[in-house]
């Protein structure tokens, strides 16, 4: 199974539609009429089509498990065919769309067999997606196509080229995957002054987004949140809060973390931990639905 523990949930939807043809109006017209001798042909395949729905990991091999939080099945009768539509909610790290295609499949065959005694010419065709909604794939078009970005890694021993700055590497292999360009990489020590006196270098340089990563934990030398928090003139507070619920869900020590975020102007300030893994499950947390911020200052709508 494709390994989805970096993802975040999201709400995601999936409508799907399969289409049951019968040879004759007469069978049409048993099934409207709840006169077939298996039972009522709509709820007894709407009832197959809904465990079919929530059972759909356990008959897909590579299909993870995942909380089905809305099904729906309706019927609409189109001369000698019933069109079928399945609709699937959840808000987990995957999508839907098998489960829906897995619950119109199953609502077809049912009603195939429930009337093959009174047609034996029945066909089951066209089974597809129709619409799919949630993820990465639906929001692409809110981000910028370019952002003029920093990434500075704030450690005494990284700036004194004593340790590699592995977090540094990670942050910007991970703005490169979303198409955010690195034009200024920096190490600098782990100093009030000196991280006061970057950030109004870079903001004067017309940087759209500067990234530390570092001196955001608890030790004497952690000074980078309260560095840029002197500086802040609009506070994001969402940013962060969201790095550390997705962190606690894998360490217990992400409520640790201080990093804060906001915009001096127009340049956006985020502060990440000083570990490689926690600089990569941050940036997973709220890259690249951060980036949309760029668009709401220009006037865009959230929605």
């Amino acid at each position: 199974m494709v390994n989805i523990t970096a993802k975040s949930d999201t709400l995601r939807q999936a409508v799907a539609s399969a289409i049951v043809t019968v040879s004759r109006p007469e069978t049409i017209e048993a099934v409207l009429n709840r006169r077939v001798p298996k039972g009522d042909v709509f709820e007894f395949s709407r009832a197959a089509g809904l465990l079919a729905i929530k059972k759909t990991s356990d008959m897909i091999p590579d299909c993870h498990p995942l909380p089905i939080e809305y099904a729906a099945i309706t019927y609409r009768v189109d001369g000698l065919r019933i069109i079928i539509s399945v609709e699937v909610h959840t808000i987990y790290k995957t999508g839907v769309e098998v489960e829906a295609m897995h619950g119109a499949s199953v609502t077809a065959l049912t009603i195939y067999d429930m009337l093959k005694p009174l047609d034996k010419a029945i066909e089951i065709g066209s089974i597809k997606l129709e619409e799919k909604k949630g993820g990465k794939s639906d929001i692409k078009y809110q981000y910028p196509d370019t952002v003029r970005c920093a990434v500075i890694t704030c450690s005494d021993s990284v700036s004194k080229g004593l340790n590699p700055d592995f977090s540094g590497d990670t942050i910007v292999d991970k703005l490169k995957q979303h198409k955010v360009s690195v034009s200024s990489r920096e190490a600098i020590a782990d100093d009030f002054d000196t991280i006061q006196a970057k950030i109004r270098q870079l903001v004067a340089a017309g940087y759209q987004m500067i990234v530390f990563t570092g001196g955001t934990g608890l030790s004497p030398r952690d000074v980078t949140p309260d560095a840029v928090s002197a500086l802040l003139e609009r506070d994001i507070p969402g940013l962060m809060e969201t790095a550390r619920a997705y962190g606690q869900q894998r360490t217990p020590y992400a409520m640790l973390s201080r990093g804060v975020a906001g915009f001096i102007g127009d340049t956006l300030l985020i502060t990440l931990p000083g570990s490689p893994r926690g600089a990569e499950e941050s940036m997973d947390a709220i890259f690249p639905y951060i980036l949309h911020v760029f668009r709401v200052k220009e006037g865009v709508r959230h929605d």
